[in-house]
């Protein structure tokens, strides 16, 4: 086993940061550079959104994929190979014509982009010793919020400068650099044991969190908080880049700076939980997470992103607290657990510019304020119901965390899971 702070455990950690950061750089490069691809193509505000939503969804669609394939296949060829194709993807969107095609273009690189999530702590976990495992897992975390920053800085920085084409060319050509650097930094799995692929087992796995009231609370805290806030950014994109802000590609990447603010929400979660109740701590995070989308109704820039950094603070404050609720209440299958957790969590992702698009027709930037204060109503409720259920009482010998992905090795990190 790869014992903490020796030269394996750095080298494996770096990649695995460095793989984290391809993957959230690739996914979220587009975001800020959506008002331009709504010009450039000529579709809707809703059409353009489904650049982000389309690939969030094949995101939460592959994290069901490639868990159950590395039980059976092993977890560093599938990071490996699917770190390479989402790679080669970004190549090709500034390749493919026609808006059809980079949708397409885009689910197939989310499917891809899930790979390294939905493995990447099951490796941890089958090579280093647990204290190893830990601190391992904390920097990978911070290196997620890092590529989600990075993919948004460096997508509307070069698309203003350089056009969306090659925008694309240079995060695909960097990513490419980045990945082969990952495949010669990550060591060779030197403990996985191979695992029959059963279907049968599992979806039974599946079935039995879904049957436990407090594992589906939770499930639809992340998902439908996530939906509110990632989809904000995306609109508020529209809002800032026309009068009277009138923000460039590349300011409107500056704009991602304030999920610092959910850095430092994620790190303090669990001293938090140390003293206060898990549905307590979730409860309010959604409280912040909805005051700051009030306080994005103001006019002033200064105000909208000091709300936007309280956003991110409340909502990873929640996010983090709910990943590891998830774990202390899993019903045997943990891996299943945090599987469907994460689902949840990008399906929301992917579900959100439907929901908030009429509000925005309608009434533009305070009817998504509306309509997000409305829905973040119910993962509100949920949090108190689970608080008054005293369901923050775990079963005997339950409490580990998630892990990322189902049918993952039995040692598993204390650190909350955190996706961008």
């Amino acid at each position: 086993m790869i014992a903490l702070h020796s030269r394996a455990w750095w080298r494996a950690t770096l990649a695995l940061c460095l793989g984290s950061i391809i993957v959230f750089v690739n996914l979220y490069a587009p975001q800020p550079l959506l008002p331009a691809l709504r010009e450039w193509h000529g579709v809707s505000t809703l059409a353009a959104g489904l650049v982000m939503s389309a690939a969030t969804l094949a995101v939460a669609l592959a994290m069901l994929l490639f868990g159950p394939l590395s039980d059976a296949l092993g977890r560093g060829a599938i990071m490996r190979l699917t770190l390479l194709f989402s790679a080669l993807a970004s190549l090709g969107l500034a390749l493919v014509p026609g808006f059809e095609g980079l949708l397409l273009l885009r689910v197939l690189q989310g499917l891809m982009l899930g790979g390294l999530p939905a493995v990447a702590i099951a490796w941890m976990g089958d090579e280093f010793e647990p204290r190893a495992l830990s601190a391992a897992v904390g920097l990978y975390i911070g290196a997620n919020t890092l590529g989600g920053i990075g993919g948004r800085l460096l997508g509307g920085a070069a698309g203003e400068w350089w056009g969306l084409e090659a925008a694309f060319l240079l995060i695909g050509g960097l990513s490419l650099v980045a990945v082969a650097l990952f495949w010669w930094l990550l060591p060779r799995a030197r403990h996985f044991r191979p695992a029959p692929l059963s279907p049968r087992t599992i979806s039974a796995g599946l079935a039995a969190q879904l049957r436990h009231p407090p594992l589906v609370g939770a499930y639809l805290i992340g998902g439908l908080s996530f939906l509110v806030f990632i989809n904000q950014y995306s609109y508020l994109t529209f809002r800032l880049s026309e009068a009277p802000h009138g923000l460039s590609s590349r300011w409107l990447g500056v704009l991602f700076l304030t999920y610092l603010g959910g850095t430092l929400g994620a790190a303090l979660s669990g001293r938090i939980t140390r003293r206060f109740a898990q549905p307590r701590v979730m409860a309010t995070g959604i409280g912040l997470l909805m005051l700051g989308s009030l306080g994005t109704l103001g006019g002033s820039l200064t105000g909208i992103l000091a709300a936007l950094t309280l956003n991110a603070f409340g909502f990873f404050l929640a996010h983090a607290t709910a990943s590891a609720w998830v774990g202390l209440h899993a019903r045997g299958a943990r891996g299943s657990a945090s599987a469907l957790y994460l689902v949840c969590y990008y399906l929301g992702a992917s579900l959100g510019t439907l929901y908030l698009e009429p509000f925005w027709r309608l009434w533009q930037w305070p009817g998504v304020v509306a309509a997000s204060l409305a829905l973040l109503l119910v993962p509100l409720g949920i949090a108190l119901a689970l608080g008054r259920r005293g369901s923050d009482r775990p079963r005997q010998g339950s409490g580990r965390p998630p892990a990322s992905l189902p049918q993952t090795s039995a040692r598993r990190s204390s650190r909350p899971q955190a996706d961008l």
